[in-house]
């Protein structure tokens, strides 16, 4: 295993255990598993799809088990892979992929794609991808498929008791706010952008919950100046740039706030964020320990 997959990893059973900590005792069996969001957990729906955000070719997958790119952007597993084997359960496939039939639609469904924000205007540069009000829509249609395997009661106990993840919010900001001649930069300061972008995850949290999502992991972003695309547009010195990292520093407590309002308003804990930026932030500081 490469140095980095050790730390996707060692971040995926952090996050595994924040969740199944708090998983009530009839929950223990397997369960099914679903996923959204953008390239961060995307599993490869984007390759069935015209769109420059694919990962389809080499150096992506060349630590994935078979050393093929597979659509993941990552040099092997990604965090749904390896959740996936904390909990027991093979790898969930694309929600496009046609091998999608039958008992393996039981397993659950990746809906993530690569580009996509909160926003609808996030990462048009894309042009087709799944973004996140159609992944809810194909999140329906799933459960319509899985009616028609297993009955409607079971598919709501398989839906009801499944672990969702969520990943979205750094797309909003580097392929959104901070991309040059961006309309949403002269249009809101970067606290007033962040609230609205909040305001519509928010929508979109209350939607996961409409249509049966009762444990859902919520990802904050990681360290958005960190990133290599802004180390190499933004920094002069090689340090993280200000202004994304700012951005998170912003976007994360807000994020955190909002989840736990929606949990008091349904009076359960739904929605259990989890602080990527701070367990990225040990990667950067602390790398001996990750074997760097």
């Amino acid at each position: 295993m490469s140095n980095t997959s050790v730390f996707i990893a060692t971040l995926t059973v952090a996050l595994v255990v924040a969740v199944l900590g708090t998983v009530a005792p009839h929950a223990e069996a397997a369960r099914a598993f679903f996923i959204f969001g953008d390239s961060l957990v995307e599993q490869g729906n984007n390759n069935y799809l015209a769109t420059t955000a694919r990962a389809d070719s080499p150096p992506y997958g060349i630590d994935y088990p078979t050393h093929q790119a597979t659509g993941r952007f990552s040099n092997g597993l990604n965090i749904p892979d390896i959740i996936s084997e904390q909990l027991g359960a093979e790898s969930t496939l694309p929600y496009l992929s046609p091998q999608l039939t039958g008992q393996k639609l039981l397993v659950g469904a990746n809906f993530a794609s690569a580009g996509i924000g909160i926003l609808n205007d996030t990462g048009i540069q894309f042009l087709n991808i799944i973004r996140i009000s159609r992944q809810l829509e194909f999140f329906q249609q799933y459960q319509q498929r899985v009616s028609a395997l297993v009955g409607e009661e079971k598919t709501q106990r398989l839906v009801n008791q499944a672990l969702v993840l969520i990943t979205l919010g750094g797309n909003d900001f580097v392929n959104n706010y901070f991309l040059p001649f961006s309309l949403r930069s002269r249009q809101m300061s970067l606290p007033d952008y962040s609230r609205y972008v909040i305001s519509e995850y928010r929508k979109i949290l209350m939607k996961l919950y409409e249509l049966g999502a009762r444990r859902v992991l919520v990802t904050g972003t990681g360290p958005l100046g960190c990133v290599p695309a802004q180390l190499a547009t933004s920094s002069s010195n090689g340090q993280c740039a200000e202004e994304p990292q700012r951005a998170a520093a912003i976007f994360n407590p807000q994020l955190i706030e909002m989840a736990q309002g929606l949990n008091s308003e349904l009076g359960s804990n739904i929605f259990i964020t989890a602080n990527a930026f701070e367990m990225h932030m040990d990667f950067i500081t602390d790398p001996q320990l990750y074997g760097l």
